[in-house]
């Protein structure tokens, strides 16, 4: 990376404390390369065995009209999963809260800063849509397919293990699965990230309560949203093989932002899953 986009956390504002801008300033968007999280898990960059993005919610998003009056919108962006870097979230809401002093023409302007400055930093573009705090896309909705949280299961282990999985090649089936007992912890600050995953697959059966064994092992895990989703993705596809698979993680907001990865088998473009109640 150039001296413009850091290799490390060494420098971000994740776990520092910060001091909150009062003007638009896009220097404060820090990059996350994805390759080095991915190489542990044999994924190389110029042959991702998965399509798919990163959806965020911004809900604490203002800026002034030329008359000086506030505005405030809900904002949803969109990021490719082969992007080479995520941006760090931290550094996202310190972006956001730099518009709040800042006077803007109309929504076309700030949607076309925002859209420019995240494609910069992300090195991919990044889409960028605004909604009134009263739209209808914001309506909660329950997630699709079979729930797998009242299953009766003992569990002992509480980081990724993969062994748990059980699938039977005899039976191949396409169902949906859910559960919100997903849970992992950020890797700099160790924050508990709590969410809910849904599994939608082809091929064979994936033993249920395995299932939720390994959900669950991610209890302690230390790692990004979009790393834990890619690492539940290579792991289901390592084990039980489906035909396809997609994989998405539906996370409750932390600082006015929430963040939903969702992976899938080249080819295919699941309909994504609903905001829940809980985000």
């Amino acid at each position: 990376m150039s001296a413009e986009r850091p290799d490390t956390l060494t420098d971000a504002p994740l776990g520092r404390e910060s001091a909150y801008p009062e003007r638009y300033d896009a220097s404060l968007l820090f990059p996350i390369e994805r390759a080095a999280n991915r190489a542990p898990l044999g994924i190389t960059e110029s042959a991702l065995p998965f399509v798919g993005g990163d959806e965020w919610w911004a809900f604490e998003l203002s800026w002034l009209n030329p008359r000086g009056k506030p505005v405030v919108a809900v904002a949803r962006f969109r990021l490719p999963a082969d992007s080479p870097c995520l941006i760090e979230s931290k550094s996202w809401k310190l972006y956001l809260n730099s518009f709040n002093q800042t006077t803007f023409s109309d929504r076309d302007s700030v949607v076309g800063t925002l859209r420019r400055d995240l494609t910069a930093i992300a090195g991919a573009e990044v889409s960028v849509e605004l909604f009134s705090p009263d739209a209808s896309e914001l309506a909660p909705a329950p997630l699709p397919g079979e729930s797998l949280d009242a299953l009766e299961v003992d569990i002992d282990r509480y980081a990724p293990a993969p062994d748990l999985l059980v699938c039977d090649e005899a039976r191949v089936v396409e169902q949906t699965l859910h559960s919100h007992l997903l849970k992992s912890n950020c890797p700099v600050t160790g924050q508990p990230d709590w969410g809910s995953v849904v599994i939608q697959y082809r091929g064979p059966r994936i033993d249920p309560a395995s299932l939720l064994r390994y959900i669950v092992s991610y209890r302690q895990h230390q790692d990004f949203h979009e790393h834990c989703v890619e690492h539940l993705f290579v792991d289901l596809m390592a084990r039980c093989r489906p035909e396809r698979l997609m994989v998405m993680a539906r996370y409750v907001r932390r600082g006015g932002l929430d963040i939903n990865p969702w992976r899938a088998t080249p080819g295919w473009s699941p309909t994504l899953p609903p905001r829940l109640l809980r985000q």
